[in-house]
């Protein structure tokens, strides 16, 4: 894998980028390090509200059927995406038209024009979105698992807002959420692919020349405290309950993260893994089954997600705490750690394979943390973590009074799913 250069401007802008001498396309992306996290209640919503418009024309390019045409002739792919702590904008395509895409691509982050007809049209596109979302049990119940994780604050709110803060918004909210947030100090370019470091900054210089240097947008803490296991519960007439069970884990900055994603693992990480054959070939009671850590900038989460039998919901809870008890009971084998490192970097391997997983790869890092590290540097973090570390991690995070869930299907009373909320 290509290494990364990491080079920062005098006003803050930092700037990644990935030479791929034999590779034939590119990917230019811009990271703002902004989102869902970041937003006042009344305007929740905003930080994805904006991402959509800054397609909809700049001072350049006035309507977005000239954006979508310019990059449509290029055989580009390209969107946007807005996450909780970071918003980006990118297209993917034949090196050849490096610059081209790096000119529409800059364009639009920097002088989008937010006209008021195009967000009035927006909006009825993003209740839709969000009616979409709620009609998908499967990805609604982790806007709830966040919800009952961190309740009436930016980390435990939706990243699409709510349909009364979207119909109430103006085009003054975009234009001073993006003065607070989109700015030199804020931003990361990336470029990865077939393309010169020189490259990059010739037009670095041409387009980020007047990137504007204000003070940065501040993040509200997120209060991270649990005292007593916690349930949501969304009644829902479906052929199938989904759920997300959970614990608190750590920061991002946090070392110990590796030793989480691997205890994550062992549960979760493919069809040998204990979940998959417990819940799936053994019960046949689910035909998903997760595990994963969700490391955030002030605070985390270890999260077990499955959709399953309405009848048998109670039983596949009592057996996935089954399996994190017995995480704190025994230690696994070497050999099934060993197993599990090598899916992990296998999978790691394989999905660095294109432009576009590279520059999101390298860029994700950069803007959260503020470094680079290399997938050698990973892969070496990954090998360490041993089959003591594992056991030792599950007794510090699985404990009762740490545990929550989300879930979603034909049930109205709680107490019956906090009765087998206890390790």
């Amino acid at each position: 894998m290509q290494k990364a250069k990491k080079k920062t401007y005098k006003n803050g802008l930092r700037v990644v980028t990935v030479p791929m001498k034999d590779n034939p396309t590119v990917t230019v992306l811009v990271l703002v390090g902004t989102g869902s996290d970041y937003e006042p209640k009344e305007i929740n919503g905003i930080s994805h509200f904006l991402e959509h418009m800054c397609f909809k024309g700049t001072l350049k390019r006035n309507s977005v059927k000239i954006i979508s045409h310019e990059l449509d002739s290029l055989g580009c792919q390209y969107n946007a995406f807005t996450g909780s702590e970071y918003t980006g904008y990118y297209a993917k395509g034949d090196a050849k038209n490096f610059k081209q895409m790096f000119d529409i691509v800059s364009d639009i982050y920097l002088n989008s024009t937010f006209p008021e007809v195009e967000m009035e049209k927006e909006k009825g596109v993003i209740i839709e979105e969000i009616n979409m979302y709620e009609d998908m049990p499967q990805a609604h119940v982790q806007d709830l698992f966040s919800e009952v994780l961190y309740g009436d604050q930016p980390a435990g709110r939706s990243t699409l807002g709510t349909k009364e803060n979207i119909m109430k918004m103006v085009r003054d909210n975009f234009v001073n959420y993006k003065k607070a947030h989109y700015v030199a100090e804020n931003t990361v370019v990336i470029v990865a692919g077939n393309v010169t470091n020189e490259e990059v900054y010739k037009e670095i210089t041409k387009y980020f020349k007047d990137v504007p240097v204000n003070k940065i947008g501040k993040k509200i803490k997120t209060k991270d405290v649990q005292s007593k296991p916690n349930v949501i519960l969304k009644y829902k007439e479906t052929d199938q309950t989904h759920f997300v069970l959970g614990v608190r884990s750590f920061d991002i900055f946090d070392k110990r993260n590796i030793i989480v994603a691997m205890l994550a693992g062992v549960l979760g990480a493919g069809m040998s893994s204990r979940l998959f054959s417990k819940l799936r070939e053994e019960m046949g009671v689910a035909y998903y089954v997760r595990a994963y850590n969700n490391p955030s900038l002030d605070h985390g989460s270890f999260q077990i997600s499955a959709g399953v039998n309405n009848e048998r919901v109670l039983e596949v809870l009592k057996e996935i705490i089954k399996e994190c008890n017995l995480l704190i009971k025994e230690k696994v084998t070497d050999k099934e750690l060993n197993k599990v490192k090598a899916l992990i970097i296998g999978n790691t391997k394989m999905s660095l394979e294109a432009t576009d997983d590279i520059a999101n790869y390298y860029g994700s890092q950069e803007i959260l943390k503020k470094e680079i590290k290399t997938l050698d540097e990973k892969i070496k973090e990954i090998k360490k973590v041993t089959v003591e570390d594992i056991q030792k991690m599950a007794k510090i995070i699985f404990k009762t009074e740490n545990l929550n869930l989300a879930i979603i299907g034909p049930y109205k009373d709680n107490r019956e799913f906090l009765d087998v909320l206890k390790f």
